[in-house]
């Protein structure tokens, strides 16, 4: 059972009292603490040093009341407790800088009768989950009297006018999904939509995440990003296991993700725990899922749902609580339908689906992401190489062209910057290394263009028939096939295949003209995509 701790300021007014008769009044930290069904291990009180006094006698009429409730006094000061920015400010830095431990404490943020801008400073933090906990208000019984009426405060809710925690607000947003963009200065509109979504999801979700993009688009390194993100808000406790299910293969995938008893097989020596369980209280970042075998993604949409596993040769299951992260570049759809890959792990992974573009078509993020990889090449080798003006304008202008394909995205990019930061000449990138470097670049991607263009014609013709056509018009066929493939209908294919034309209104039936196309080489939509 996990201790439960309240953390709560002490009344200085209503917690007061020096003589025996404070026993007949209410005061709000010691009632709290003599609820029967309501049993607390640790209370943190906090209050400034001007009231030590008091805070110490509520600590010994706790023990009294509550032997088993430990009193943690800390100290918090303002100079004026109605400023908002001041109370905010400082309650601000006491979640930061607590050391919650949500696997064994449950907290609970005690609000007592009244409203002053503490109580509305600790529900603001709460709310945010800077405080993983809950709120606990208390209130005076019906017949309680203090010999007078008071007085009373009204305190103006509307955040929208104390521009410092609004704007302080929204710094704190900007702050995390910069991180979850390493510090990019992203200028990509759709780009910067999708990260603000996804700030939203990591923070308030635990529901799995499907991240699809091509290689090296930075599924792996958003993941990292989220799990750092939700560590800082006190939401996790576990660690960030990645594995890439590409490497995984027949028996040893199973007993890698689920583990195995000593004994289940030839060489199992020893028990052991698998990488679920390694990511017990954090998140399992599954890159490439698709290429997972049938019988492992029903364990793992189990392990999802029921947070229940079998390790291999086991008769007892396994626990593990873990969110998912889940990465692909393939179109899992596409391979529901050739059943490669369960549509009901389909179904639970789609609840928050995030497509990463590739670097092409983040051309306007290039030069940030020079900047970043200059930067990250200093702290790794501790060298700070910069360009020469001329060298600069020059790569940019090759990297934002429609020549440059960046088939592997951003590790291509990060590849060419740092070839050039170890090469150049006392930290210096000059304009004979930058051409250098483009030849580099136009051959590998030339190279790899017609592999890859080889690779979708050759299961269509075979390798014999494809030698009969030309080049020219292999690289054309192969970007068409590559789009039909990616398109819903013949049509839709056509639409995007002829969208200038369409424009132009010189083409008048997309899907006709494609039509023809294909058949020119003896080829049907059905041929493509079947």
């Amino acid at each position: 059972m996990k201790r439960r701790i309240v953390i709560g300021f002490l009344g200085t007014t209503l917690d007061q009292g020096k003589h025996p008769d404070r026993w007949q009044r209410w005061r709000p930290s010691i009632a709290l603490c003599q609820h029967e069904d309501l049993l607390i291990d640790r209370f943190e009180l906090l209050h400034s040093r001007t009231h030590n006094a008091l805070a110490e006698r509520i600590e010994k009429d706790i023990a009294q009341v509550s032997p088993a409730t430990k009193v943690v006094r800390r100290h918090i000061e303002f100079k004026d407790p109605w400023d908002f920015e001041e109370v905010y400010a400082a309650l601000h830095d006491f979640a930061r800088s607590y050391s919650f431990d949500t696997d064994a404490e449950d907290y609970l943020v005690h609000i007592t009768t009244g409203t002053h801008v503490g109580q509305i400073c600790w529900f603001l933090l709460t709310e945010a989950r800077l405080i993983p906990g809950s709120i606990l208000q208390v209130s005076p019984p019906k017949r309680w009297k203090d010999g007078g009426l008071g007085t009373y405060s009204i305190i103006d809710l509307d955040l929208s006018r104390y521009d410092k925690i609004a704007t302080r607000f929204r710094a704190e947003q900007t702050e995390a999904t910069a991180f979850l963009k390493s510090g990019i200065d992203t200028k990509n509109a759709a780009f910067n939509r999708m990260i603000d979504r996804i700030e939203q999801v990591a923070i308030r979700s635990k529901a799995p995440i499907l991240v699809t993009g091509p290689t090296g688009a930075g599924k792996s390194q958003l993941a990292r990003r989220i799990f750092e993100l939700k560590e800082a808000r006190h939401q996790l406790k576990g660690p960030f296991v990645e594995v890439n299910c590409a490497t995984l293969r027949g028996d040893s995938a199973m007993s890698a993700l689920f583990g195995h008893v000593k004994g289940a097989f030839t060489g199992a020596m020893n028990d052991r725990p698998g990488l679920l369980r390694a990511a017990n209280g954090g998140i399992l970042f599954l890159d490439e899922i698709g290429e997972l075998g049938l019988d492992e993604q029903a364990m793992i949409l189990r392990a999802i749902e029921e947070k229940r596993f079998l390790p291999v040769g086991s008769d007892r299951e396994a626990t593990s609580d873990f969110q998912l992260i889940a990465g692909t570049n393939r179109d899992l759809s596409a391979a529901v339908a050739k059943s490669q890959f369960r549509e009901d792990l389909l179904a639970r992974l789609d609840l928050w689906t995030f497509s990463l573009p590739c670097l092409k078509d983040r051309r306007e993020d290039i030069e940030p992401n020079i900047t970043y990889e200059l930067a990250r090449h200093a702290r790794v080798s501790g060298d700070a190489v910069t360009f020469n003006k001329e060298a600069r304008a020059r790569y940019l202008d090759f990297a934002t062209s429609p020549t440059a394909v960046w088939t592997a995205n951003f590790r291509d990019l990060a590849a060419s910057i740092t070839r050039m930061a170890t090469l150049a000449p006392s930290g210096r990138i000059d304009e004979g290394l930058v051409e250098d470097e483009i030849e580099r670049l136009k051959r590998k991607w030339t190279a790899s263009g017609r592999n890859r263009d080889d690779g979708i014609l050759e299961s269509l013709f075979g390798a014999e028939q494809l030698e009969k056509i030309d080049l020219f018009d292999r690289v054309q066929l192969a970007f068409v096939v590559a789009a039909c493939r990616t398109s819903r209908s013949l049509s839709d294919a056509g639409r995007r295949l002829f969208a200038a034309s369409r424009e132009a209104k010189s083409s008048t039936n997309d899907a006709d003209r494609l039509k023809k196309y294909l058949a020119r080489f003896g080829l049907t939509w059905a041929q493509i995509c079947e």
